[in-house]
């Protein structure tokens, strides 16, 4: 049966029995060529003064966080709050919060690379960056959270010492040394590797010797040929292939932190899956909130459509759906336990 075309700039046309429209990837009707300047534009002008203004201003914030760090290395953790009986507190939260933060990324990048969603390509940059970031603020914690960083640092590295190789290897901090390493890791080379044809781009835009040196540098001699884009997609498969376990791993990991304790309401084995979907949540609701803003200063609402937000939107709330389950399960296995020190964690609690 014969179809007509649509004639909305905004929809996209896909095969198949009959006609199916779906909102285009790119609306505005932008070439090839009109989103290689819309993106290569803000690399590639003077910075502007609101830019510096905010740099400075985040740049302060950094060192207050880098005083408030020594002052922690001098003084102890019990300026945290951390004191027996509280042996975690506050900066295993902020560590759970930042590795589930970070979890957005790599899930958009490898999970939906290889589910060949290709919605995916106008937001994986930005969500590979915050999820490199966030994982270096979530390593803070735990290591500051030792008390003696140079001594933690010393046993959790695999060297052949006096005391064994790794005398806490019980200890989940252990676990997550390995886990979180990996996870940074492979979150890094995947975000780096898709970015060398873009850094070519800029290479060949460059109007200054230096620009075009460093980055000709980081581009690795990128071409475009061929054998080039072969090899690429070779890696980015292998790469997204590796990713991809590592979204469940490292946060089921990550719950082990209290799953494999005896404090009442933590020693539970819905966590590992229950940590998975929350930081899934967390990571996609952080990626929404800084695109909104950003497609607004940069003036990309064509490249980072409603569409691409909407969809994010649809796995939060799936995601939530699912943390919210796992919130209900918590109340009625305390419930249905008839332990009174779960019901006390959870019932009691929650009632006042």
């Amino acid at each position: 049966m014969a179809t007509t075309a649509h004639t909305d700039p905004n929809l996209d046309t896909i095969g198949g029995d009959g006609y199916h429209a779906e909102p285009a990837l790119v609306t505005g009707n932008l070439t090839f060529h009109d989103v290689t300047d819309l993106v290569a534009y803000h690399a590639e002008k003077k910075t502007p003064l609101g830019w510096l203004l905010a740099f400075g201003a985040a740049s302060t914030v950094l060192l207050m966080f880098l005083a408030g760090l020594a002052y922690v290395a001098w003084n102890g953790i019990g300026v945290w709050g951390n004191n027996i009986p509280v042996g975690w507190g506050w900066p295993i939260v902020n560590f759970v919060f930042w590795v589930g933060i970070g979890h957005a990324g790599t899930l958009i990048s490898a999970i939906l690379f290889l589910f060949r969603q290709r919605w995916r390509t106008s937001i994986n940059r930005a969500a590979e960056a915050m999820t490199i970031f966030a994982v270096i603020c979530a390593l803070v914690f735990p290591l500051f959270h030792t008390g003696r960083v140079w001594v933690a640092a010393y046993w959790m590295v695999p060297i052949p010492n006096q005391m064994e190789m790794w005398p806490q290897f019980k200890s989940p901090l252990i676990w997550d040394v390995f886990a979180v390493s990996s996870y940074f890791t492979v979150s890094l080379i995947f975000w780096y590797v898709g970015l060398i044809p873009d850094l070519a781009t800029l290479r060949d835009r460059a109007r200054t010797i230096w620009r075009r040196r460093v980055l000709a540098f980081f581009s690795l001699g990128w071409s475009g040929a061929n054998r080039h884009w072969r090899n690429y997609e070779k890696a980015y498969l292998i790469l997204a292939g590796l990713a991809t376990p590592l979204v469940l791993s490292v946060h089921s990991v990550v719950s082990f932190d209290f799953a494999v304790s005896i404090v009442p309401g933590w020693h539970t084995t819905i966590f590992p899956p229950y940590f998975v979907a929350g930081a899934i949540f967390s990571g996609f609701a952080m990626v929404v909130t800084l695109l909104v803003v950003a497609r607004k200063i940069y003036g990309i609402e064509n490249l980072i459509t409603l569409n691409h937000l909407e969809k994010m939107n649809i796995i939060i709330l799936v995601t939530g759906t699912m943390v919210g389950f796992a919130y209900i399960t918590e109340f009625f296995i305390a419930w249905y336990s008839g332990v009174p020190y779960e019901q006390y964690a959870f019932i009691n609690r929650a009632t006042g």
